[in-house]
């Protein structure tokens, strides 16, 4: 393809988004055409994929390659930072809607969602048509959405907060970290209030770290994948415990 570099790289970004929105993994790529696995990869890397190939791949999910140039050339701009109240209490009060939510703003399509955990095809058109109605995706042809908040998004709101409580702390809190192949890191630093804004920031980026890094794993691992939670924490540490300790001498 006889394109800046740049210009590439955003359509094969937006190629590789619409192309897992539909459902069409490497594996199932294969299938189509008749290729290995490999190749199939290899094409969404962007090797070997000549023009013709891409306007084929972009007509898998009911695109030309001019909708595909012009969203690469202009990428959607606008989207939301944060929630409102009202849609955040929404999301709350469903886990799976949440849930949807959640893997659709990291690139997952709801079709993945729905095989991997069984989700009958009327319960996930109900789940994307409430979603839409809170204006939190667009629905497109051939089954596609598209987010309409940025994925970046920092829940500062107490409803998605405490269902985060009610919900997933247990799944960190009855971990046995004392397990040989359990995987965690953890430090003790003395900092400044700027220092711990630093730090929070640095947690912000792992974070968006992690996509990137689920991003290339979906696009590129030959391997079977699985369902990871990480957790990112910083809290001013309580030291009675240890002082008390210090003056026992223990």
């Amino acid at each position: 393809m006889k394109r800046s570099q740049s210009t590439t790289d955003s359509l094969l970004a937006a190629l590789r988004l619409h192309l897992r929105q539909a459902g069409w993994t490497a594996k199932r790529l294969a299938t189509h055409f008749s290729i290995g696995e490999a190749t199939a990869k290899r094409w969404l890397s962007g090797k070997g994929l000549t023009l013709d190939r891409l306007a084929t791949l972009a007509e898998l999910c009911g695109l030309s390659l001019a909708d595909l140039t012009r969203e690469a050339e202009h990428p959607a701009t606008g989207l939301a930072q944060e929630l409102t109240l009202a849609q955040e209490r929404a999301l709350s009060s469903d886990i799976f809607l949440s849930f949807l939510f959640m893997t659709v703003l990291g690139g997952n399509s709801p079709a993945e969602i729905a095989a991997d955990f069984a989700v009958p095809a009327p319960v996930l058109e109900l789940s994307l048509a409430r979603l839409e109605r809170l204006a939190l995706i667009d629905r497109l042809p051939g089954g596609r959405v598209r987010p309409r908040i940025d994925r970046t998004i920092v829940w500062r709101k107490s409803p998605m907060r405490a269902l985060f409580n009610e919900r997933m702390k247990r799944q960190f809190l009855t971990m046995d970290f004392a397990a040989e192949d359990a995987v965690f890191v953890s430090e003790v630093v003395k900092l400044s209030p700027r220092g711990a804004a630093e730090l929070a920031e640095m947690l912000e980026q792992l974070r968006r770290d992690c996509q990137a890094l689920a991003e290339r794993d979906r696009d590129h691992s030959l391997l079977p994948r699985k369902w990871y939670g990480m957790l990112g924490a910083l809290r001013e540490l309580d030291t009675n415990e240890l002082q008390g300790a210090a003056r026992e001498g223990t």
